[in-house]
């Protein structure tokens, strides 16, 4: 048994953050850069894990800007 009254905690990404794991390492790694943040960070909220709320609203505003890829 898992836990004991407990059900198991199960996480829900947005679609900002499920559009961002959709993109190449490359590009991920430039939207971090214009967040400020580094990858690893980026990679964690895209994850929906816990992250400071200044990386979780630069990386949504930095993702709302991608246009279509060329």
């Amino acid at each position: 048994m898992r836990g004991f009254l407990q059900p198991a905690l199960k996480r829900s990404p947005s679609e900002v953050q499920t559009k961002f794991t959709a993109f190449s390492r490359g590009r991920r790694t430039k939207l971090a850069k214009a967040a400020q943040t580094s990858l690893l960070k980026a990679d964690q909220w895209a994850r929906g894990e816990v992250v400071t709320a200044e990386v979780a609203t630069s990386l949504e505003k930095a993702v709302a800007g991608v246009g279509p890829k060329k």
